[in-house]
């Protein structure tokens, strides 16, 4: 997991990457309390951006799509 990256430069696929990876070590356990808030939050913002990514993917199909009606 490469958290000194800002979420915000990940691609799609390296922000999906990292946030199964943090799903696995949340469902894991052994976690302190601390660790697992931080891998939440890291974990909330990875959806987010993937959510961003997938919306971007939908406005350009939709565009295309129009563009060719």
């Amino acid at each position: 997991m490469s958290e000194s990256v800002s979420v915000q430069e990940l691609s799609y696929e390296a922000a999906r990457e990292e946030l199964v990876a943090v799903v696995a070590k949340l469902e894991a356990g052994g976690a302190t309390l601390e660790e697992s808030l931080t891998l939440w939050e890291r974990g909330e913002a990875l959806a987010q951006r993937c959510e961003e990514w997938l919306q971007g993917a939908r406005d350009r199909l939709a565009k295309a799509k129009e563009a060719n009606s």
